[in-house]
Formats: C-alpha cells, sequence, structure tokens
C-alpha cells in the first residue's frame, strides 16, 4: 500500500516529537506545534490509518502514537533530514580526529573514545589488520635445549618465541631450520602454510623430528593472531543517562554485551563504506533487540578496513547521530588514504541499509 505525502508528514513529525520528548504523541500536541496544516481530527484518522499499517503504535488506549521498527526504518530511508554540521563543529571534530591519527595503534581506541562523547552514546571501534605475511625467521641458538624463533613480519612487527626442547639440538640443526623456514614459510597467509607444506619441510629435519611442526606451529599462531580484529568499546556507562536503559538489568546485559567485542560487527567490514543504520531486531544479536545501531565504515589504507559505531536506545536522533559518524568515518578515510580534507560544513552523504520500509504495508 502505498504511503501518502501528507502520512510521511504526520509521521515525520511524530518521530521527532517522540525523540524529543520521549513520550507518546497526540493529534493535539501534533496540530498545535509540528505546523501540519492540518485539524486535529484529519491528523487522528491519519495516526489511526498509519497505525493499521504498521507504523506506529498506540502504548495504552488513551495515549498518542509512538514509532514502530517499521516506522523508524521509514523515516531514516526517507523522511529525515541530512543533518548539515556548522563549520565550527566540523572543525573541531576534524582536530580532535587529526590527533587521534598521530598514530595508528591508538586509532581504534581514540575513535571510540571521541564517537562516544560527540553522540552521548556507547561506542565500539573495530580496525581490520592488514594483510601480512612474515618476511624473515631468525633463529638464535641458546644452548643445546634452547632457542629462540624470532618472526618479521611485513608489517615491520617482529615477533619471537623461545622455545624449550626435551632432546639436545646441535646449532648446525636450528641454522638448517632457519634456513628452511625462510625457504618455505616466508610471504605465505596462515592458510597457506598447510599440513602437506609442514610435512614436507619435515622430510628434510628427519634427523631432529619436531623442529619444523614447532616453527610452522608458531607461524600459524603469529598470522592468526595479526588476521584478529582490533576492537575497543567506550562510553558504555552514557546507556545509563537514557531512559531506556535506567532499568539496571536492562542496562547491565546491554554493557555486558558490547564488553564482548560482538563478532557480528567485524563481518561488515567487507562492505561499501557509509553509514548503515539498524533498529531494534533488525540487529542480528537478541541482545540488541531493543537497540538501534549506527555504524560508518571507514578506509584506513594500505588494506586496512574499520567500523566505528554506537548503540543506543531505538528513540536516538538518527539524523545528528549517522551526520556525526559519516563525518568521522570520512575524515578518517581522507586522512588515512593521504586524500585531501573533507570540506568544513558538507552535507554528509549517508548511505543507510535496511528493510525495504514497504514491503509489510
Amino acid at each position: 500500500m502505498e504511503i501518502s505525502e501528507r502520512k510521511k508528514k504526520i509521521l515525520a513529525a511524530v518521530v521527532e516529537q517522540y525523540i524529543d520528548t520521549g513520550a507518546p504523541v497526540g493529534s493535539k500536541h501534533l496540530a498545535e506545534h509540528a505546523g501540519l496544516g492540518c485539524s486535529p481530527a484529519t491528523i487522528r484518522n491519519e495516526l489511526a490509518e498509519l497505525a493499521a499499517m504498521g507504523y506506529l503504535e498506540q502504548p495504552h488506549t488513551s495515549a498518542g502514537r509512538v514509532p514502530t521498527v517499521q516506522g523508524y526504518r521509514l523515516y531514516v530511508n526517507e523522511l529525515m533530514e541530512r543533518q548539515r554540521l556548522s563549520d565550527e563543529e566540523t572543525q573541531r571534530l576534524t582536530e580532535e580526529l587529526n590527533t587521534c591519527l598521530m598514530e595508528m595503534e591508538g586509532l581504534s581506541a581514540d575513535v571510540g573514545r571521541l564517537a562516544s562523547q560527540l553522540t552521548n552514546l556507547p561506542a565500539m571501534a573495530i580496525t581490520a589488520p592488514k594483510a601480512v605475511t612474515i618476511s624473515r625467521f631468525d633463529f638464535i641458538y641458546v644452548d643445546a635445549n634452547t632457542f629462540i624463533i624470532v618472526a618479521l613480519l611485513s608489517d615491520s612487527t617482529v615477533k619471537n618465541k623461545l622455545v624449550r626442547l626435551p632432546v639436545s639440538v646441535e646449532k648446525v640443526k636450528i641454522e638448517k631450520l632457519s634456513t628452511l623456514c625462510n625457504a618455505n614459510f616466508t610471504g605465505l597467509t596462515e592458510p597457506e602454510i598447510t599440513p602437506l607444506l609442514i610435512s614436507a619441510t619435515e622430510r628434510a629435519m628427519d634427523d631432529v623430528m619436531g623442529l619444523t611442526a614447532v616453527a610452522a606451529s608458531f607461524a600459524i599462531e603469529v598470522l592468526s593472531q595479526a588476521a584478529q580484529p582490533f576492537m575497543t568499546v567506550a562510553g558504555q556507562n552514557k546507556l545509563l543517562e537514557h531512559p531506556e536503559f535506567q532499568n539496571p538489568e536492562t542496562a547491565q546485559s546491554l554493557m555486558e554485551y558490547l564488553s564482548q567485542f560482538p563478532q557480528e560487527f567485524p563481518e561488515l567490514m567487507a562492505e561499501d563504506t557509509g553509514v548503515k543504520v539498524f533498529i531494534g531486531p533488525e540487529n542480528v544479536s537478541e541482545a540488541l533487540k531493543d537497540s538501534s545501531v549506527v555504524l560508518a565504515t571507514y578506509d584506513a589504507g594500505a588494506g586496512v578496513r574499520g567500523i566505528v559505531g554506537v548503540v543506543g536506545p531505538t528513540r536516538m536522533d538518527y539524523a545528528m547521530v549517522a551526520s556525526k559518524m559519516q563525518m568521522i568515518a570520512e575524515t578518517i578515510s581522507h586522512a588515512m588514504t593521504g586524500g585531501s580534507k573533507p570540506p568544513l560544513g558538507m552535507d554528509t552523504k549517508l548511505m543507510l541499509r535496511g528493510d525495504d520500509p514497504h514491503e509489510q504495508t
């Protein structure tokens, strides 16, 4: 069923009034404050039809209406005005982000804290790893039963491990192991270090069985760790500032979920950059069924992708939050890829993903 322009305007007014006040919105209030140019009776009829279509609901018999998930989705996809950040706000945000970007290792933690401060919501920041391999192995002989494996990764980081052996091994064997590992295990990703490759390399060390497996196990461990996203969460306590989460059990449950670094968020890194809004049950986790998530994906250069996102009540100011998240993501992308800075006060282009708002009507 097609939704008329008048219904869209009334729905937008209900959503914005409800976001602002947290109270169900009635026809009289809309007629007096929303500037719709309609009588209370007309608005009342339209509200009833919007409720029948699934965009609004009435918490109590005599109360006004509040948006449903379907109503929020239509609002986010079609009705909300794209906020334009002021020059002053954009300048301040850019300066704070540039400070965060001075050191890549602190990027996720700093951007997460900044997003939380700017939106007054809990924030998560996830930086995908670079695709790394081991560039070189060095094996340091300590004594007959001890040696150190040192791996130089392609991103210039260094990992090492002290290995203690149950049998004595001559120094020449450790040198041979170094040669074999550099010949067979460098320049490979973790999945490419296969059991078949390990077995073939092991046969060249047949007089000291097990050494190659030890070295290969270390290489796989190092590459596996390097492939893990780096995730941080900031501002969980900000949930308590929102009426929807002032029930201690509700807030604690969501804070515990966030503290475990939700695994579904890194899966979104492969998608296009932009802002994505997930409302209530659109989220894949049961823990988020009464919350909304706004995520912005960014390009950090050199094969690195990242996400910065916030979690809050479904009654959030989507236009404000989406604009700020987009600004954060675009500033990071421009800075980390060597591009020019986004123009101050720009209108952000939002890519808001979700279900088709008309498919249930």
